[in-house]
């Protein structure tokens, strides 16, 4: 008797992790929501107004639904916004939001709880969204903080978007680098839906040159992305020879670099898209004329800059940031030879948010760090 009454009440109890989440959906997925739920076709494009325009915090605040189609649509849909649950501030400006998130490695249907985090970067004229797009990353880069603490799950495009909406400056950014935790083009569908949320008239109707994506190089995506995006394109680089290059990023062995290199030339970066490198500089290991003379060739030809990044320590890694002196060596040899370079000044580094030290903070937490939302 107790497994028949199980079985046929189960249906009736509402949780909210069962509910579909609607940020991220479109006005015509959001036009056969509302037609589930009895509202009006046109109900679809209210919704996204209020998503994305008005940027409402729950679907109680979509005032011009009827209280009746919003307690409807409740019953089944969740807005799917995730507030930050602490944000750290850097002694430079730059804040450090944690989110809490449920994702799952490989079974969607058993999520577990991770957490991600996203940075915000002030400069002067200007707010950038450092986003996150996995709850770690399985790409296993030595140097980088998020891949060590290995892969907990992609993130939906609700829990990309939340990293936009919920966030002190949310009405203030001007721009987005899908640089955070994880690998963008290892979550494509869910990073493409965001960034056409980003930038389509119904959504945020941004510009795509404000949305840059970084990626090691997942070849069967970035095709896609070159193709189906125009936003900017940065690849990490880190190291021109493919065997030395193998030893700090395991991708190299299943898309070499040189490939990634190939397949860029075949789109017009001369106009308003960019593509960038990212090199970060390790202390003897790839600073020399010799690795500055290799990466000249490989992009020779190619229009494109890049950024020279210093290595920021973490734990159990025994890299060294290459001395000052040596990276500007490095600039100007690029520059001689018809490279456009620049040293990337480092911001955040003491609440651990410079580039490379992103992880679940309940276990990497800056120890000089102003705190609130504790």
């Amino acid at each position: 008797m107790t497994l028949f009454l199980f079985k046929f009440a189960l249906p009736l109890i509402i949780v909210p992790e069962m509910r579909l989440k609607l940020l991220g959906m479109t006005p015509e997925e959001l036009k056969e929501v509302a037609l589930k739920v009895d509202l009006p076709a046109f109900a679809g494009k209210q919704i996204a107004r209020w998503m994305y325009g008005s940027k409402v915090r729950s679907i109680d605040e979509m005032t011009n639904l009827s209280k009746a189609g919003r307690e409807r649509l409740k019953e089944s849909y969740d807005l799917g916004l995730s507030l930050p649950s602490d944000c750290q501030v850097s002694r430079d400006g730059t804040k450090k939001y944690l989110f809490s998130v449920r994702c799952a490695r490989n079974r969607p249907e058993e999520p577990e709880e991770s957490a991600i985090e996203a940075v915000m970067i002030p400069e002067e004229e200007r707010k950038t969204l450092c986003v996150s797009s996995q709850a770690g990353c399985r790409m296993g880069c030595l140097f980088c903080m998020t891949g060590r603490q290995g892969f907990h799950g992609n993130l939906s495009v609700a829990d990309i978007l939340s990293q936009f909406l919920a966030i002190d400056e949310s009405a203030d950014l001007s721009n987005a680098v899908f640089m955070g935790m994880g690998e963008p083009l290892d979550n494509f569908e869910q990073v493409r839906r965001a960034i056409k949320v980003l930038t389509a008239d119904w959504g945020f109707g941004w510009s795509p040159k404000r949305i840059t994506l970084s990626t090691i190089g997942v070849l069967p995506n970035l095709r896609r992305c070159l193709d189906e995006t125009r936003c900017h394109l940065a690849v990490s680089l880190h190291n021109p020879f493919s065997a030395e290059r193998k030893e700090m990023m395991p991708v190299e062995k299943s898309w070499p670099l040189e490939e990634v290199v190939s397949m860029i030339r075949e789109y017009d970066f001369t106009g308003q898209r960019r593509v960038s490198f990212e090199y970060t500089m390790f202390s003897g290991i790839n600073d020399t004329k010799r690795h500055a003379d290799a990466t000249i060739r490989l992009l020779s030809g190619l229009e494109c800059r890049v950024n020279l990044i210093r290595f920021h320590k973490i734990p159990d890694v025994p890299f060294e940031t290459s001395p000052d002196v040596t990276m500007e060596n490095f600039r100007d040899r690029l520059t001689r030879h018809g490279i456009f370079c620049t040293i990337r000044a480092s911001r955040g580094e003491d609440i651990l948010a410079a580039c490379g030290m992103l992880a679940d903070r309940r276990r990497n937490r800056g120890p000089e760090a102003t705190t609130y939302l504790e």
